[in-house]
């Protein structure tokens, strides 16, 4: 942990970049660089959490408070398929309103109506959630959502891995103990899924070292994680205003470093929704081998102020100005698309 914390005090950039870009380009020898298209629906934005980062939902009673309609959901699923997407992310507040038996249904209406469609649904925090309201385990809450349709599960609610950071933003949630067992219990079940983190907000460099290694544990242990995204903290209209928002510098330096500290993750995705396309176009060369999905909806980001946008055009240009060719992969980085023709562009702009 000392050597990542000193690649993380470092402000060396450029050669940070050219040792996670050859480590990415020892995994990931091929010529191309991978995207995803899905969409992320929210559910439902009502919340007992009071996370001081969020500026998206609601607490129960409140007039704003809602659980989507199955027939907008419906149309929300068709329009993604129309689009090429071939999978949502499912995610929401945790809502007392709903236990176990609404997201078996949820979860089997969608496998009989949408079957070529994955749900990438409920992050940890929401499991744990939907155990306690449920009077359930969180193994039983991760049988039952898996035989009912359940595909994989989002790194969603990671945040930073530690618990003195977790009492301070978002004291109602799991402790880190606590969301990483319930990915070790999926993993346990033949599940696989992302892991994330939220970083630039009430964390110390050596506590973002701490989340890393906790990560690379526990992926040494199970090797159900697909992948590992990192993204800034956006302060806008949230309790954390006051705090400075991480730039760029700082977003490829760590993005650097946990390509160079999580040498058991496969892949890493750069989070070009909260940095903007020409930023995770240079990810691409700081450790990142996949810009990320389309995202046909995004809320939760955007309510925090910060709203970039991308045509599926747009990806795959920006993955042929950084020298590579652009193909489309699924949740489980498998391609999906033809093996193409075309030859990306040299350089990167």
């Amino acid at each position: 942990m000392e050597g990542g914390l000193r690649l993380l005090e470092s402000r060396e950039l450029a050669a940070l970049a050219g040792a996670a870009d050859a480590v990415t380009r020892r995994l990931h020898p091929e010529p191309y660089r991978t995207y995803h298209v899905d969409r992320n629906i929210n559910y439902t934005n009502v919340c007992t959490g009071g996370c001081r980062f969020c500026a998206f939902s609601c607490r129960p009673g409140d007039k704003a408070g809602y659980v989507i309609d199955r027939q907008m959901l419906y149309a929300k699923i068709e329009e993604t398929i129309a689009l090429g997407g071939d999978q949502i992310l499912l995610q929401g507040g945790m809502n007392p309103e709903l236990k176990i038996d609404w997201y078996e249904q949820l979860l089997r209406d969608l496998r009989g109506r949408f079957p070529q469609v994955n749900v990438h649904g409920f992050s940890p925090p929401e499991i744990v959630h939907v155990a306690e309201v449920s009077g359930l385990s969180v193994a039983e809450v991760l049988g039952r959502l898996k035989e009912a349709g359940l595909g994989s599960l989002p790194g969603g609610g990671a945040e930073i891995l530690g618990d003195r950071v977790r009492r301070r933003v978002s004291p109602a949630k799991v402790s880190a103990d606590g969301w990483l067992d319930v990915c070790r219990r999926w993993h346990a079940l033949g599940g696989r899924g992302s892991a994330t983190m939220m970083f630039g907000h009430l964390e110390t460099p050596a506590e973002r070292i701490e989340h890393l290694d906790r990560l690379r544990r526990l992926q040494d242990q199970t090797g159900g994680f697909t992948a590992f995204i990192a993204w800034t903290f956006q302060p806008g209209h949230t309790q954390l205003a006051h705090v400075r928002k991480v730039g760029t510098f700082e977003y490829l330096k760590m993005l650097a470093v946990s390509r160079l500290f999580l040498d058991n993750f496969a892949n890493l995705q750069a989070s070009w929704v909260t940095q903007g396309l020409k930023i995770g176009q240079m990810a691409l060369r700081f450790g990142a081998n996949d810009l990320g999905s389309l995202m046909i909806e995004e809320n939760v980001v955007a309510a925090a102020g910060t709203s970039h946008r991308a045509s599926l055009a747009g990806l795959r240009a920006a993955i042929s100005r950084a020298g590579f060719i652009p193909r489309r992969r699924n949740v489980f980085y498998e391609l999906v698309d033809d093996p193409p023709e075309e030859s990306p562009e040299t350089g990167a702009s």
